[in-house]
């Protein structure tokens, strides 16, 4: 039997006040809807903590909630519980949550936050195609990370993506046709783009060495390019911080060891060729 998408997701009422007021604002450009869905495509979890540092500095609203017990794999991935002496307290299961955001100018963005589904994509992806028509979204952003050979040293670096090259056309292609993985994000962008929903992406390249380790720097790139791809005025500074106390704790770490010295060495000469 066929399920019906809109079953996977549960609409709030702040869903209906943040419709009238986008009604209520008239001739606003259209909305953009950012997504940090890239779950095992994420190196350094880059993508999770840009949206995470977005709900963390900026005024935001949970709109909508999917149904994680019937999209996630808890024996895959599972989930916390809270044990204090004698007794298990709390169980934190992940979420998928669509949240309304306001930028530091004011201006409103959806943000889809959460764990990757591990079942029903097609579903998941007709589901956020709804809630795309049901806000009136033009543009779709996703927001991940892969890991790469290079050094940490160096400027991160990005691959973009899109349903049309105009979108990112300053943006270089670094390969040419490949088959890889599959994620939800790219079957999203897919359907999006089968449906005429501009959809895109940038996925900040991780030194391979920390891809399962935190790299802030990684996840200020994002929000960096997040800003110039959506038009929006969005907090940096925190994760700034971040980045430079990393910085100095990798170098160290780096320091200690000859053999990951030249490994970064000859990273950096590969870099800059």
């Amino acid at each position: 039997m066929t399920q019906r998408p809109e079953g996977l997701v549960e609409l709030l009422p702040e869903a209906d006040s943040f419709l009238a007021r986008e009604a209520a604002a008239g001739g606003r450009r259209g909305l953009v809807l950012v997504h940090d869905i890239a779950g095992d495509f994420d190196a350094a979890r880059a993508g999770a903590l840009a949206g995470s540092h977005l709900l963390a500095g900026l005024p935001h609203e949970v709109l909508a909630r999917f149904d994680a017990d019937a999209l996630v794999d808890y024996r895959a991935h599972r989930p916390r519980v809270t044990f204090s002496g004698d007794r298990y307290e709390s169980f934190h299961a992940p979420e998928i949550q669509l949240y309304a955001v306001e930028d530091d100018a004011g201006v409103p963005f959806l943000l889809l936050h959460g764990a990757e589904p591990d079942y029903q994509w097609e579903r998941f992806v007709a589901a956020v195609r709804d809630l795309v028509t049901r806000f009136g979204v033009t543009s779709v952003i996703a927001l991940q990370a892969i890991p790469m050979p290079v050094p940490h040293t160096r400027p991160v670096t990005v691959t973009a993506h899109a349903t049309r090259r105009e979108l990112i056309a300053h943006y270089p292609i670094y390969w040419g046709e490949m088959r890889i993985p599959g994620s939800v994000a790219s079957l999203l962008e897919i359907r999006l783009g089968e449906a005429g929903v501009d959809a895109l992406g940038v996925a900040a390249h991780v030194p391979h060495y920390l891809a399962q380790a935190t790299y802030p720097a990684a996840s200020l790139t994002l929000v960096e390019h997040l800003e110039q791809l959506a038009g929006l005025h969005l907090p940096t500074e925190a994760l700034r911080v971040a980045a430079e106390a990393n910085r100095t704790e990798v170098d160290e770490q780096i320091a200690r060891s000859a053999e990951n010295t030249a490994v970064v060495a000859a990273l950096e000469q590969q870099y800059d060729a």
